[in-house]
C-alpha cells in the first residue's frame, strides 16, 4: 500500500460501522477503474419512455454506450451521439450551431420525443461547451412540444451510478410545486424495473398509503409534484444529489436502509410505515407474505454462500448495502467493501448493520486494492468488466459490479434473484474445477 495515497485508516473499533468508529475507513485516491456516468442512459432510457438521450461527444463515447446497451443493429434505441469531430476541435465549426442543427433533424425524425437530454462527456467538458445553455436555448424554441434539459455524464465528473444522480437532479428545477394545503405525499425516488416499482406501488396501497408517486415517472408528462409536504424515501444509494435538490424544494427524505433483501425492505417500508401512521398489525400483516416468500427463497441459497468470503472492488456505489444483505441473510464474510463514495448520512443504517470491524475503502487506488484482493485470495470478488477477466485468469471467481444495476434487485420477491446473482459464479467456478481435473486412467478404463 503507498502510504501516499492513504488520507487516513484505523482498526475498526469492536462496536460495528456506525458514526463512533467511521474513522476506521479507508481513503484512497490514485487510479480508477470505473465505468463513466454516460453508462446510465441504458436504464434511464428504458425506464421514462418518451424521453431522448443526446450525447454530445467522441466516437469512443458513442461506441461505450452501443456496446454496453447491446442494441441490434435494426433497434432504434431512444439514445444517440453528436459527434465532436477535428472540425469542432479545431474551431473550424461553430459548436452550437452543429448541436442545434443535430437538434433539429432529430425531433424532426422522431416526433414522439417530448423530454430531450443534452449530456454532457469528458470531449464537451474538455473544449467548455456550454450545454446548459444550448439547452436552455433550444427549450426556448421547441416548448411546449418538447422539453430540453442538460445534465453531465463525463467521466472527469462523474463515475458510473452518477449518471442518474446527475439526470434526475436535472430533473427536480421543472418538478411541479404542491399547494399549501395539500396533504403529506410519499414520493420513491430511485430509478426501479417496472416489475419492481409495480410490486411496491401495491404494497403502499395495502398499506393505506394513498398517492405515491416514483421519480423518475414513466412518462415525462407524469412528473410528481415536489413542496414541503412531500416526504421521499430513496430507492438507490447513490442519489445524493438528487436528495439534496429535493430537500432544497422542502422535501423531507425519510431515513432507512435500502431495500434490497428482506431485512432491508421490510425497514425500508417500515419507515413510511411509520410516517403515515400506519398500524404496526396492518404492518405486519401486509408484509408478513413478502417476508414469507424472501425468507424461503434465501433458505434455498444460504448453504451454497454461508461462510464465503467476498471482497468488493468500489464501482456502483451499491456495495455497502448489498453488502449488509450478504452478510446477515446470507452468512457471507466481508474482506473489503470499498464503494466510490461513501455518503454518511444516507448509509447511517446500513452502516450500522455491517458487522464490526468490517473494512471499508472509499475512492481508489486500484494498484492498492488488487495487492490487498490478491493476498486476501476470497471466493468472490464483486468489481468492473476491466478487472474481471484478469482476476478469472488468476483463478479468482468474480462478479460483474455491472449486473448488479441492470438487474431487478429490490424487493422481497427479487431478494432471491440478488442471492443467485452471487451463487451462479460459485457454482459456474466449481463445474469448470471439476471438468477440468483429469479422471485417473483406471476410472476411464472402467468407463
Amino acid at each position: 500500500m503507498s502510504a501516499q495515497n492513504v488520507i487516513a485508516i484505523h482498526p475498526a473499533a469492536d462496536l460495528g460501522c456506525t458514526d463512533v468508529n467511521l474513522a476506521s475507513v479507508l481513503k484512497e485516491r490514485g487510479q480508477r477503474e470505473v465505468f463513466c456516468g454516460l453508462t446510465g442512459i441504458i436504464w434511464l432510457h428504458r425506464k421514462i419512455q418518451d424521453a431522448f438521450f443526446l450525447v454530445v461527444g467522441s466516437r469512443t463515447c458513442a461506441h461505450l454506450i452501443q456496446s454496453a446497451a447491446g442494441v441490434m443493429i435494426f433497434a432504434e434505441p431512444r439514445f444517440a451521439t453528436a459527434i465532436i469531430d477535428e472540425r469542432d476541435l479545431a474551431g473550424l465549426a461553430d459548436c452550437n450551431e452543429e448541436l442545434d442543427r443535430v437538434v433539429t433533424r432529430l425531433l424532426d425524425r422522431r416526433p414522439e420525443i417530448k423530454l430531450l437530454f443534452l449530456v454532457g462527456s469528458c470531449p464537451s467538458e474538455v473544449i467548455k461547451l456550454d450545454l446548459s445553455r444550448a439547452a436552455m436555448r433550444l427549450s426556448q424554441r421547441f416548448m411546449p412540444k418538447v422539453r430540453l434539459l442538460n445534465y453531465s455524464g463525463s467521466g472527469i465528473e462523474t463515475t458510473f451510478t452518477q449518471g442518474e444522480d446527475a439526470c434526475l437532479a436535472a430533473m427536480v428545477p421543472v418538478l411541479p410545486t404542491t399547494t399549501e394545503q395539500a396533504p403529506a405525499a410519499l414520493l420513491v425516488v430511485g430509478a426501479l424495473a417496472d416489475v419492481v416499482e409495480d410490486q411496491f406501488a401495491r404494497t403502499f396501497a395495502q398499506l393505506g398509503i394513498q398517492g405515491v408517486r416514483f421519480f423518475p415517472p414513466r412518462n415525462s408528462a407524469d412528473l410528481p409534484a415536489v413542496g414541503p409536504n412531500t416526504v421521499f424515501l430513496l430507492a438507490q444509494p447513490f442519489l445524493a444529489d438528487t436528495a439534496r435538490a429535493l430537500e432544497a424544494r422542502g422535501a423531507t427524505r425519510l431515513s432507512a436502509p435500502f431495500p434490497l433483501g428482506s431485512e432491508g425492505t421490510t425497514q425500508w417500508l417500515q419507515a413510511a410505515a411509520t410516517r403515515f401512521n400506519v398500524p404496526t398489525v396492518v404492518f405486519d400483516a401486509v408484509t408478513a407474505p413478502g417476508r414469507q416468500r424472501a425468507a424461503t427463497a434465501l433458505a434455498r441459497l444460504r448453504p451454497q454462500l454461508e461462510g464465503k468470503r467476498v471482497f468488493f472492488f468500489p464501482d456502483s456505489q451499491l456495495e455497502i448495502p448489498i453488502a449488509r444483505f450478504l452478510s446477515r441473510e446470507l452468512g457471507m464474510q466481508l474482506i473489503e467493501v470499498g464503494t466510490p463514495y461513501l455518503h454518511r448520512q444516507h448509509l447511517s443504517e446500513e452502516l450500522a448493520m455491517l458487522p464490526a470491524g468490517t473494512l471499508l475503502s472509499e475512492g481508489q487506488h486500484v494498484e492498492n486494492q488488487l495487492d490487498r484482493c490478491r493476498a486476501a485470495r476470497p471466493d468472490i470478488v464483486v468489481c468492473g468488466l476491466g478487472l474481471a477477466n484478469p482476476l478469472e485468469a488468476e483463478g479468482m471467481t468474480t462478479k460483474w459490479a455491472i449486473e448488479l444495476v441492470f438487474t431487478p434487485i429490490h424487493g422481497y420477491d427479487q431478494a432471491a434473484d440478488l442471492a443467485e446473482l452471487f451463487a451462479r459464479p460459485l457454482l459456474r467456478r466449481l463445474k469448470i474445477g471439476g471438468i477440468s481435473k483429469s479422471p485417473p486412467k483406471a476410472e476411464l478404463l472402467e468407463a
